[in-house]
């Protein structure tokens, strides 16, 4: 009996491992088949198409973890350092002025962020001068300090927030007209401006649409701007009220009230060359409201590598009180750059 039980045993197992056998043979065939189908059906299909729903398929496999936006205290700035010079010798006939200059830059940004709770900060400065050969006096090409500073609290999920924001404006150095002297033809300077001279301050709560660091609009419809001077320029002999920046006669401030209007846009043009575009517009409600104050900045910066790097400059101000026409301002150079 212990035999037969055996025997009976040892059929019953060999039959599963044939069964075994044909079920893996099975597996084999159907991968074989799918693989051979799966390379017709590749081969009727151009090479795009095919990268492109491998492409849908991982993406499917690993999904993007969506990235918690940073919070709390966060600092990026640039400092730049351009330099050109022209020579011309004694015999070269084509006209020039042999001149060195160069120009200082920095932009630095300071922003806070918590929840819906922003804090931007913004400080920039500039300064630029040249030199002319066989002239006495060096000649500003650029001249700036201004500081930026606004609070967004956002409404809901939306891109739209509450705002407050606070801008000054002014210069390092004075600024002077040259001209000649009629009976020595000598070049005469005469100064013009100096620090704090003028000064603006604007403050005005508003609306700030802001989709991101690089795109954003502020809306302030109820502005304060307050303007300083030294009152040396306007009590110089045959000013009259409103020659200097607006200031009246012997008075070392003026006091607007109006509407203001910011814009702000960077972006990649291509590889390695960024496009930033600034506009500020100012509008005042109590003395020609519809006669508009226009500041408009674009700056296209090229970056070479790390340290060295290309940048044009383009500025059109536009402000009846300091002159009835438009101020234009390009700087086009080739200079080192440091990223902190």
């Amino acid at each position: 009996m212990r035999f037969i039980f055996f025997f009976c045993c040892a059929i019953a197992f060999q039959q599963g491992i044939s069964q075994e056998k044909k079920e893996i043979i099975q597996l084999d065939s159907i991968q074989i088949k799918l693989e051979r189908r799966l390379d017709s059906l590749l081969a009727k299909h151009t090479k795009e198409l095919n990268i492109r729903v491998l492409k849908k398929a991982l993406k499917k496999l690993n999904p993007k973890v969506e990235k918690k936006p940073i919070e709390g205290w966060m600092g990026k700035g640039r400092f730049s350092f351009q330099l050109n010079q022209s020579a011309f010798n004694f015999d070269w006939q084509g006209g020039g002025t042999s001149n060195v200059a160069g120009n200082i830059s920095l932009n630095y940004d300071y922003n806070f962020k918590k929840n819906s709770f922003t804090w931007d900060n913004r400080i920039l400065g500039d300064y630029g001068v040249t030199f002319l050969k066989d002239e006495e006096f060096s000649r500003k090409t650029n001249d700036r300090i201004e500081l930026n500073t606004r609070i967004g609290q956002q409404i809901g999920k939306s891109f739209w927030n509450y705002s407050l924001f606070i801008n000054f404006r002014s210069q390092f150095d004075k600024g002077f007209r040259f001209g000649k002297d009629p009976d020595t033809e000598e070049t005469t300077r005469t100064e013009e401006t100096r620090f704090f001279s003028p000064a603006f301050i604007q403050i005005g709560p508003g609306i700030l649409w802001k989709k991101s660091d690089n795109f954003n609009i502020n809306l302030a419809p109820v502005t304060s701007r307050l303007i300083f001077v030294d009152d040396q320029f306007t009590t110089i002999e045959g000013y009259e009220d409103g020659d200097y920046f607006g200031v009246d006669a012997g008075e070392s401030r003026r006091f607007e009230f109006g509407g203001s209007f910011a814009g702000y846009l960077k972006l990649d043009l291509i590889k390695n060359i960024s496009v930033e575009q600034l506009l500020n517009l100012y509008s005042n409600y109590i003395e020609e409201p519809f006669n508009i104050d226009m500041d408009y900045t674009l700056n296209i910066d090229l970056k070479v590598n790390k340290y060295i790097s290309g940048s044009f400059v383009f500025q059109s101000i536009y402000d009846d009180n300091a002159t009835s026409a438009f101020q234009i301002r390009e700087v086009l150079g080739l200079g080192l750059k440091y990223d902190f």
